[in-house]
């Protein structure tokens, strides 16, 4: 939550480079044996030597020297190996990670010393930087306005052609033939018989089949088909979400707070008696007085849903459980019935309250960020390309951005395992195993 009460998308990352180099060489494990040197020969490998030796000349004491240099060396390398081992345990452990992660906690935001030790003239004109910083932060807030204003304005041009995907969904519209030909990227070209034939097929199939009016579940398909609101659905959100007709996006007017809702339009239905359910997300593009330097963009001031007037018996977003309670003094036990909240997607139309104050607990905050990610989706991502993720083309586009970022990481590993093979001096037995590797 930054100063002013807003929330912002929290993320952690803890890695490996927490562990300093230069820290981890003196580690070692308690109950580790002490490591081995030359003097812990047996005496029959001392005799089995000594035998080997006779027939050996002298060697020089400038090359004996030689040899107790390497021994010393192999001797650090065993250690450095064991530590490496040992790092790559710790970073394992949950409870070393919690630690390590509060530590860095502390450290993050501490002044390195620089400032204070700068000359006073110095400090001054880096105030006077962090002057001008303010004013780009103000001039900042009003281009994110500005923005705000570009969409509000789009938005009227694209609704005309969201509505007219809503008509041909719900079967109030059928497009004509010339506004259904479409031709795949990587169709091949057909003669005019398979063509035929192909279309023959077709129309057999739909002679068998019922007549299915616009496309059926089509904003469920498109809930399912995205893992980020697919965690959101239960098994008895399913049969609601198929009355669901359209979302449209509603921004604010000119002169109006920064704000958007999402409109989710149903069919009548047996669960409820609305037609519509909004979730209206109000915003703020101004930088905090008390901490100007945390400006990045727009942030969520709150958010409200609407009621819902669920038929009896048809709420989903509450569960029924029954509790048998025995008397302490009697013995006797009766069967209480209590009303407890369930899981559902329903659950987006009632966030978290923002007191006043806009202090909120840890839970609370989270619920809210996860919250404001949802609905920035829906507003970005679904409700302009719907179709794209109700046929999973949205979705293989996605998984194409994360499998080229992964093959740039295993270029890069392959060519540090590339240098590390032409190292005249680098041995395969010295190499640590990754940790996912090694078994517990």
């Amino acid at each position: 939550m930054s100063a002013s009460g807003g929330i912002s998308l929290p993320f952690t990352a803890i890695g490996a480079e927490c562990l300093s180099s230069t820290g981890t060489s003196s580690l070692r494990s308690p109950a580790s044996p002490p490591p081995v040197t030359q003097r812990s020969i047996t005496r029959d490998s001392a005799e089995m030597a000594d035998i080997d030796n006779k027939d050996q000349p002298e060697m020089d004491p400038a090359d004996m020297e030689d040899v107790e240099d390497v021994e010393e060396e192999e001797t650090g390398e065993d250690e450095n190996s064991k530590a490496r081992q040992l790092t790559v345990q710790m970073m394992q452990n949950p409870q070393i990670l919690a630690a390590l992660q509060e530590r860095l906690d502390g450290l993050s935001g501490s002044p390195s010393g620089y400032m204070e030790s700068l000359p006073k003239v110095v400090k001054r004109r880096v105030n006077a930087l962090k002057n001008l910083q303010v004013k780009c932060a103000h001039i900042e807030a009003k281009f994110y306005e500005e923005v705000h204003e570009l969409e509000r304005k789009y938005a009227a041009l694209y609704q005309p052609l969201f509505d007219k995907r809503s008509d041909i969904v719900k079967a109030a519209y059928e497009p004509t033939d010339e506004e259904c030909e479409w031709k795949a990227d990587e169709e091949e070209e057909l003669t005019d018989e398979m063509k035929e034939k192909a279309k023959l097929e077709e129309e057999k199939k739909d002679e068998e089949k019922e007549d299915p009016k616009g496309i059926p579940e089509f904003w469920s398909t498109v809930f399912k088909n995205v893992d980020l609101l697919s965690d959101m659905l239960q098994e008895h959100d399913e049969p609601i979400l198929k009355h669901l007709q359209d979302i449209k996006v509603k921004f604010s007017v000119l002169e109006q707070p920064m704000s958007f809702t999402l409109e989710f339009l149903f069919e009548p239905n047996d669960f409820f008696t609305n037609t519509l359910l909004t979730k209206t997300y109000k915003m703020r593009s101004e930088p905090d007085e008390n901490d100007p330097f945390s400006f990045d963009g727009p942030e969520i001031m709150c958010c409200t849903g609407c009621t819902i007037d669920w038929t009896k018996g048809k709420n989903v977003t509450l569960k029924t459980i029954k509790k048998k309670q025995k008397h302490k003094g009697r013995g006797t036990v009766r069967t209480v019935t209590k009303t407890v909240p369930n899981d559902s997607f329903f659950n987006f139309f009632t966030p978290p309250e923002v007191p006043e104050s806009g202090e909120l607990d840890e839970d609370s905050e989270a619920v809210l960020a996860a919250d404001f990610e949802i609905g920035h989706f829906i507003r970005e991502r679904i409700v302009p390309r719907a179709v794209l993720y109700f046929t999973g083309e949205a979705i293989e586009d996605d998984d194409d951005d994360y499998d080229e970022e992964g093959e740039e990481a295993d270029d890069e590993e392959g060519e540090e395992e590339a240098d590390e093979e032409n190292d005249p001096d680098y041995d395969p037995k010295d190499a640590v195993p990754p940790a996912e590797c090694k078994q517990q």
